[in-house]
């Protein structure tokens, strides 16, 4: 079984207009630009992204929009307000042909879930001490795992790398 990538970015910096529910929130001017240089960072470091998975909200549909992906996407209102076991649910659900699938949803879970899937044995501790201090708007986590994506569950994954871009 090949080696599978899972790429966890959380939504780009939101902006705040009054009145505006949570969920439709839209990116900041700062946001649309560090969306597009994860984006650029994605597609120059990592494997060609093969699906996404992505949080209803306007933020993080706008997130992906502006990064340039263009892989099939599944939005998962679930994603938005997530708890780990939720989002470990969901990327079980995705594509087995897909060898790399980028979820991009919303803090706390991201840090957690990056977190919670890596092994301590194999994962890289840098990346996970910076996880653990503060997972930014349009960071990204990297990992990998050998499982198939309807096996992937707790500490089994390497966290290889962890990108915040600016």
């Amino acid at each position: 079984m090949a080696t599978r990538t899972l790429i966890l970015l959380r939504h780009a910096k939101s902006d705040y207009p009054d009145g505006v529910a949570d969920h439709e929130r839209p990116l900041a001017k700062r946001g649309i630009r560090e969306a597009a240089l994860a984006g650029d960072w994605i597609r120059e470091h990592l494997p060609s992204v093969d699906a996404v998975l992505c949080s209803t909200a306007t933020r993080t549909r706008q997130t992906l929009a502006r990064t340039g992906i263009t892989a099939p996407v599944t939005y998962v209102e679930r994603l938005y307000d997530a708890t780990v076991g939720i989002a470990i649910d969901v990327i079980n659900g995705a594509p087995e042909a897909a060898n790399t699938v980028l979820v991009i949803g919303h803090e706390p879970v991201m840090s957690s879930l990056a977190l919670s899937l890596a092994s301590p044995d194999t994962s890289d501790r840098d990346a996970a001490g910076q996880i653990a201090m503060k997972y930014p708007t349009s960071a990204i986590a990297v990992l990998h795992t050998d499982r198939p994506w309807a096996q992937l569950e707790l500490r089994s994954a390497t966290l290889a790398q962890f990108h915040v871009p600016r």
